[in-house]
């Protein structure tokens, strides 16, 4: 049985004496806010009818990425039509390999398809490198400048990538997407790791430089997006997924100290605080499988963390009384540290805007109660408001 309101837990200090002002930045930083902030993974996309006719105007998922103008419109499409607190850059997580020497196409049906496939360390090795990586990347940093112009001052920007591991999976697999069982990568993985490690060592190298790019560009916090990480087995789920982000976050840290990470390893189960603990990630990300009450005791009270999610994306397309149970439900049980609301995953297509619009003011119009006074006054006071 999951909690309800906790009792406040200390906020984890922020880097620095000034405090960010903004409410998405105040919940990275460890602070207990006086409402949840609220944004969407694929906040922007193909559940707007608007994002349509972009891509259609963009000639593609390929030509709407690569295209800041048309990238900045559909990243603020749901700024527009929804109370949200944060805009995610809208770009796609295999870019990074097309970036690295794969050609990267959408066919109806695949998703995003990557040719050649890499299959063996002599792939590796022939053709894939990071010499042309932020040339490559150009129009991805565009778009993260014009943001920062075009956003409204409260609204907070996100930039993003794929953690080593899962950016991996539609490499060697050659695509992207959740039908396959990515036999190819696990294989590899496991049968031959020093041979796939240098696969993992140039991603690493790859999502540091392009995570950086962002910050420069004017990205107020990133997300690392693991999204395959609970397909591995414990002890490759150490070497691929927390090792590698560790050493992401530990890079941005030592050169953008003041700049959040969010860290979602998708899957992750009962390695989830281990892996809190391990990478040093400001947030973590809960899929919608993490028990709620686990989360407040182990991550926001245990590690300090402020936790992301976790509501089932099919909840959101569903809406009616049951989402705003569920929604009341995880307000009740993560507001007693700092915490973000999101969902498990991204939202799927068939999700109605008026759905998004209903769950954005019904976590909008939630007040955090204000802790008792260790004094015993029960009057408190609640932090200033934006």
């Amino acid at each position: 049985m999951d909690i309800g309101t906790q009792e406040e837990i200390s906020p984890k200090p922020a880097s620095g004496c000034a405090r960010p002002r903004k409410l998405l930045l105040r919940a990275l930083a460890g602070e207990r806010t006086e409402r949840p902030p609220i944004w969407l993974m694929r906040q922007a996309g193909r559940y707007l009818p608007e994002y349509h006719r972009v891509r259609e105007a963009a000639g593609g998922m390929v030509g709407l990425c690569n295209s800041p103008e048309h990238a900045v419109e559909v990243t603020l499409q749901p700024i527009r039509r929804f109370p949200l607190d944060a805009a995610i850059l809208f770009a796609d997580l295999p870019q990074v390999a097309a970036a690295l020497g794969q050609t990267l196409d959408y066919r109806a049906g695949d998703g995003p398809v990557l040719t050649p496939p890499v299959r063996s360390a002599a792939d590796i090795a022939d053709f894939l490198g990071v010499s042309r990586l932020h040339e490559e990347l150009a129009p991805v940093y565009e778009t993260v400048r014009q943001l920062t112009r075009a956003l409204p001052p409260e609204v907070t920007l996100i930039g993003y990538a794929g953690a080593p591991w899962t950016i991996a999976t539609y490499m060697v697999e050659g695509r992207g997407g959740g039908s396959s069982e990515h036999a190819v990568v696990k294989q590899w993985a496991l049968s031959d790791p020093e041979g796939f490690q240098p696969l993992i060592d140039v991603l690493t190298t790859a999502v540091i430089q392009f995570l950086g790019r962002q910050i420069e560009a004017g990205a107020e916090a990133v997300q690392l997006f693991d999204t395959w990480a609970g397909i591995l087995p414990d002890a490759l789920f150490e070497r691929w997924c927390v090792k590698p982000v560790a050493a992401i976050i530990a890079a941005l840290k030592d050169k953008y100290p003041g700049v959040p990470v969010i860290a979602f390893p998708r899957g992750a189960g009962l390695a989830y605080d281990g892996f809190a603990e391990a990478t040093g990630a400001d947030c973590i990300g809960l899929d919608a499988t993490v028990p709620l009450n686990w989360a407040a005791q182990n991550l926001q009270r245990g590690l300090g963390r402020c936790v992301q999610g976790n509501l089932d994306p099919q909840l959101l397309a569903a809406g009616g009384p049951a989402l705003n149970a569920e929604t009341d439900r995880i307000l009740r049980a993560l507001s007693g540290g700092p915490f973000v609301f999101n969902l498990g995953h991204g939202i799927i297509k068939t999700t109605p805007p008026e759905n998004v619009a209903a769950l954005a003011e019904q976590v909008r119009s939630w007040t955090t109660p204000v802790p008792p006074h260790p004094l015993g006054n029960h009057t408190g006071h609640r932090p200033p408001s934006e």
